[in-house]
Protein backbone atom coordinates (compact mmCIF):
# COMPACT_ATOMS: atom_id res chain seq x y z
CA UNK A 1 0.00 0.00 0.00
CA UNK A 2 1.09 3.55 -0.72
CA UNK A 3 -0.39 6.51 1.19
CA UNK A 4 0.07 10.24 1.49
CA UNK A 5 -1.56 12.87 3.68
CA UNK A 6 -3.07 16.11 2.47
CA UNK A 7 -5.41 18.91 3.45
CA UNK A 8 -8.36 19.86 1.25
CA UNK A 9 -7.44 23.15 -0.41
CA UNK A 10 -9.71 26.01 -1.43
CA UNK A 11 -8.74 25.40 -5.07
CA UNK A 12 -10.12 21.84 -4.80
CA UNK A 13 -13.60 22.55 -3.40
CA UNK A 14 -16.99 23.14 -5.00
CA UNK A 15 -19.78 25.64 -4.29
CA UNK A 16 -20.54 23.96 -0.97
CA UNK A 17 -16.89 24.01 0.21
CA UNK A 18 -16.58 20.25 -0.23
CA UNK A 19 -13.95 18.43 -2.27
CA UNK A 20 -15.03 18.53 -5.91
CA UNK A 21 -15.41 15.37 -7.96
CA UNK A 22 -12.50 16.46 -10.15
CA UNK A 23 -10.38 17.13 -7.08
CA UNK A 24 -11.26 13.69 -5.77
CA UNK A 25 -10.26 11.92 -8.99
CA UNK A 26 -7.05 13.96 -9.15
CA UNK A 27 -6.11 12.78 -5.65
CA UNK A 28 -6.63 9.15 -6.70
CA UNK A 29 -4.64 9.55 -9.91
CA UNK A 30 -1.84 11.37 -8.10
CA UNK A 31 -1.65 8.63 -5.49
CA UNK A 32 -1.17 5.87 -8.08
CA UNK A 33 1.44 7.98 -9.88
CA UNK A 34 3.32 8.64 -6.62
CA UNK A 35 3.19 4.91 -5.87
CA UNK A 36 4.78 3.94 -9.18
CA UNK A 37 7.39 6.70 -8.94
CA UNK A 38 8.35 5.58 -5.42
CA UNK A 39 9.05 2.06 -6.74
CA UNK A 40 11.15 3.28 -9.67
CA UNK A 41 8.60 2.18 -12.29
CA UNK A 42 7.05 5.57 -12.99
CA UNK A 43 6.68 7.71 -16.09
CA UNK A 44 10.36 7.87 -17.10
CA UNK A 45 10.87 4.13 -16.59
CA UNK A 46 7.78 3.26 -18.65
CA UNK A 47 8.79 5.64 -21.42
CA UNK A 48 12.16 3.89 -21.79
CA UNK A 49 10.36 0.55 -22.00
CA UNK A 50 7.81 1.86 -24.54
CA UNK A 51 5.07 1.03 -22.08
CA UNK A 52 2.20 2.85 -20.36
CA UNK A 53 -0.63 2.05 -17.98
CA UNK A 54 -3.95 3.18 -19.49
CA UNK A 55 -7.12 3.44 -17.44
CA UNK A 56 -9.94 1.18 -18.62
CA UNK A 57 -12.57 1.86 -15.95
CA UNK A 58 -13.37 3.56 -12.65
CA UNK A 59 -15.86 2.76 -9.93
CA UNK A 60 -15.85 5.41 -7.20
CA UNK A 61 -18.15 5.35 -4.16
CA UNK A 62 -18.41 8.47 -2.00
CA UNK A 63 -19.26 7.78 1.64
CA UNK A 64 -18.75 11.41 2.69
CA UNK A 65 -17.33 14.43 0.89
CA UNK A 66 -14.25 15.89 2.63
CA UNK A 67 -14.62 19.56 3.51
CA UNK A 68 -12.41 22.61 3.04
CA UNK A 69 -9.36 22.36 5.28
CA UNK A 70 -10.01 18.77 6.35
CA UNK A 71 -6.98 16.51 6.79
CA UNK A 72 -7.22 13.40 4.64
CA UNK A 73 -5.18 10.27 3.89
CA UNK A 74 -5.15 8.98 0.30
CA UNK A 75 -4.11 5.35 -0.26
CA UNK A 76 -3.79 2.90 -3.13
CA UNK A 77 -2.64 -0.65 -3.84
CA UNK A 78 -2.83 -3.05 -6.82
CA UNK A 79 -4.44 -6.32 -5.78
CA UNK A 80 -4.26 -8.40 -8.98
CA UNK A 81 -2.80 -8.68 -12.47
CA UNK A 82 -4.38 -10.88 -15.16
CA UNK A 83 -3.30 -10.96 -18.79
CA UNK A 84 -3.20 -7.36 -20.00
CA UNK A 85 -5.14 -5.99 -17.00
CA UNK A 86 -4.09 -4.60 -13.63
CA UNK A 87 -6.59 -4.06 -10.80
CA UNK A 88 -6.06 -1.27 -8.26
CA UNK A 89 -8.04 -0.12 -5.20
CA UNK A 90 -8.06 3.36 -3.68
CA UNK A 91 -9.33 4.95 -0.49
CA UNK A 92 -9.57 8.43 0.95
CA UNK A 93 -9.94 8.39 4.73
CA UNK A 94 -10.34 10.96 7.47
CA UNK A 95 -7.88 11.29 10.32
CA UNK A 96 -9.80 8.69 12.35
CA UNK A 97 -9.46 6.16 9.52
CA UNK A 98 -13.10 6.26 8.41
CA UNK A 99 -13.75 5.86 4.70
CA UNK A 100 -14.62 9.00 2.78
CA UNK A 101 -14.09 7.51 -0.68
CA UNK A 102 -13.62 3.93 -1.89
CA UNK A 103 -12.68 3.10 -5.44
CA UNK A 104 -11.80 0.31 -7.81
CA UNK A 105 -10.00 0.75 -11.12
CA UNK A 106 -8.98 -1.48 -14.02
CA UNK A 107 -5.94 -0.63 -16.16
CA UNK A 108 -4.39 -2.18 -19.23
CA UNK A 109 -0.71 -2.36 -20.12
CA UNK A 110 0.07 -0.70 -23.44
CA UNK A 111 2.96 -1.14 -25.85
CA UNK A 112 3.22 2.52 -26.91
CA UNK A 113 5.42 1.72 -29.91
CA UNK A 114 3.07 -0.90 -31.37
CA UNK A 115 -0.06 0.86 -30.10
CA UNK A 116 -1.61 -2.27 -28.62
CA UNK A 117 -2.09 -3.87 -25.19
CA UNK A 118 0.46 -6.47 -24.06
CA UNK A 119 0.56 -9.11 -21.36
CA UNK A 120 1.80 -7.91 -17.98
CA UNK A 121 5.04 -9.64 -17.07
CA UNK A 122 6.82 -10.05 -13.75
CA UNK A 123 8.96 -6.97 -14.44
CA UNK A 124 5.79 -4.84 -14.49
CA UNK A 125 3.76 -6.51 -11.74
CA UNK A 126 6.52 -7.68 -9.38
CA UNK A 127 7.47 -4.33 -7.79
CA UNK A 128 3.90 -3.89 -6.48
CA UNK A 129 3.74 -7.23 -4.59
CA UNK A 130 0.02 -7.79 -5.35
CA UNK A 131 0.05 -11.10 -3.47
CA UNK A 132 0.30 -9.08 -0.23
CA UNK A 133 -2.63 -6.74 -0.98
CA UNK A 134 -6.21 -7.61 0.08
CA UNK A 135 -9.10 -6.59 -2.13
CA UNK A 136 -11.09 -3.67 -0.70
CA UNK A 137 -14.55 -4.52 0.62
CA UNK A 138 -17.16 -2.86 -1.58
CA UNK A 139 -19.92 -3.84 -3.99
CA UNK A 140 -18.04 -4.24 -7.27
CA UNK A 141 -19.83 -3.19 -10.45
CA UNK A 142 -19.03 -4.66 -13.87
CA UNK A 143 -16.58 -2.78 -16.08
CA UNK A 144 -19.08 -2.45 -18.92
CA UNK A 145 -21.85 0.15 -18.61
CA UNK A 146 -25.08 -0.87 -20.34
CA UNK A 147 -27.05 2.04 -21.85
CA UNK A 148 -30.77 2.27 -22.65
CA UNK A 149 -31.88 3.06 -26.19
CA UNK A 150 -33.29 6.58 -25.75
CA UNK A 151 -31.08 9.61 -25.23
CA UNK A 152 -30.96 13.34 -25.75
CA UNK A 153 -27.99 15.08 -27.29
CA UNK A 154 -26.02 17.79 -25.53
CA UNK A 155 -23.91 20.61 -26.86
CA UNK A 156 -20.67 19.64 -28.66
CA UNK A 157 -17.41 20.36 -26.82
CA UNK A 158 -13.94 20.73 -28.35
CA UNK A 159 -10.95 19.28 -26.46
CA UNK A 160 -8.60 22.13 -25.50
CA UNK A 161 -4.99 22.25 -24.42
CA UNK A 162 -5.44 22.40 -20.64
CA UNK A 163 -7.33 19.07 -20.73
CA UNK A 164 -4.33 17.17 -22.20
CA UNK A 165 -1.96 15.14 -19.99
CA UNK A 166 1.52 13.64 -20.41
CA UNK A 167 0.17 10.88 -22.67
CA UNK A 168 -1.04 13.61 -25.07
CA UNK A 169 -4.62 12.46 -24.43
CA UNK A 170 -7.45 14.15 -22.59
CA UNK A 171 -6.93 13.46 -18.89
CA UNK A 172 -9.16 10.80 -17.31
CA UNK A 173 -10.81 13.25 -14.90
CA UNK A 174 -11.83 15.56 -17.73
CA UNK A 175 -14.30 13.03 -19.15
CA UNK A 176 -16.18 13.11 -15.85
CA UNK A 177 -16.16 16.91 -15.89
CA UNK A 178 -17.62 16.96 -19.41
CA UNK A 179 -20.33 14.50 -18.38
CA UNK A 180 -21.26 16.59 -15.36
CA UNK A 181 -21.34 19.78 -17.43
CA UNK A 182 -23.74 18.10 -19.87
CA UNK A 183 -26.32 17.67 -17.10
CA UNK A 184 -28.69 20.39 -16.00
CA UNK A 185 -28.89 21.43 -12.35
CA UNK A 186 -26.67 20.78 -9.36
CA UNK A 187 -26.55 17.26 -7.93
CA UNK A 188 -24.47 15.43 -5.35
CA UNK A 189 -22.82 12.32 -6.79
CA UNK A 190 -22.70 9.28 -4.52
CA UNK A 191 -21.24 6.80 -6.99
CA UNK A 192 -19.72 7.10 -10.42
CA UNK A 193 -18.48 4.64 -12.98
CA UNK A 194 -16.49 5.37 -16.10
CA UNK A 195 -15.79 3.03 -19.00
CA UNK A 196 -13.05 4.41 -21.23
CA UNK A 197 -13.31 3.40 -24.88
CA UNK A 198 -10.77 5.46 -26.82
CA UNK A 199 -8.58 8.46 -26.08
CA UNK A 200 -9.66 11.95 -27.09
CA UNK A 201 -6.88 14.27 -28.26
CA UNK A 202 -6.45 17.99 -28.78
CA UNK A 203 -9.05 19.40 -31.17
CA UNK A 204 -11.43 16.44 -31.08
CA UNK A 205 -15.11 17.35 -30.93
CA UNK A 206 -17.07 15.46 -28.26
CA UNK A 207 -20.86 15.20 -28.41
CA UNK A 208 -22.60 14.09 -25.18
CA UNK A 209 -25.49 11.65 -25.36
CA UNK A 210 -27.48 11.80 -22.13
CA UNK A 211 -29.45 8.80 -20.87
CA UNK A 212 -31.88 9.26 -17.97
CA UNK A 213 -32.49 6.27 -15.75
CA UNK A 214 -34.32 5.80 -12.46
CA UNK A 215 -31.95 7.02 -9.74
CA UNK A 216 -29.04 7.55 -12.12
CA UNK A 217 -27.87 9.22 -15.29
CA UNK A 218 -25.41 8.06 -17.92
CA UNK A 219 -23.55 10.20 -20.43
CA UNK A 220 -21.85 8.74 -23.48
CA UNK A 221 -19.18 11.12 -24.77
CA UNK A 222 -19.11 10.44 -28.51
CA UNK A 223 -17.30 11.50 -31.66
CA UNK A 224 -19.18 12.89 -34.66
CA UNK A 225 -20.00 9.34 -35.83
CA UNK A 226 -21.53 8.35 -32.49
CA UNK A 227 -18.58 6.22 -31.34
CA UNK A 228 -17.91 6.76 -27.61
CA UNK A 229 -14.67 8.03 -26.16
CA UNK A 230 -16.02 7.21 -22.70
CA UNK A 231 -19.27 6.35 -20.92
CA UNK A 232 -19.89 7.95 -17.52
CA UNK A 233 -22.56 6.66 -15.13
CA UNK A 234 -23.62 8.74 -12.15
CA UNK A 235 -25.77 7.82 -9.12
CA UNK A 236 -26.92 10.99 -7.40
CA UNK A 237 -28.95 12.16 -4.39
Amino acid sequence: MYSFESRVRYSEVDLERKLSVTGMINYLQDCSTFHSESLGVGIDYLKKQNRAWMLSSWQIVVDRYPELGEQIVVSTWPYDFKGIYGYRNFTICDQAGAYLVRANSIWFYLDTEAGRPVRIGEEAAGPYHPEEAPKLEMDYAPRRIVLPEEYREGEPVTVVRHQIDTNHHMNNAQYVELAREALTGECRIRELRVEYKKAAVLGDVIIPRIYSQEGSTAVSLCDRCGNPYAVVWLRTV
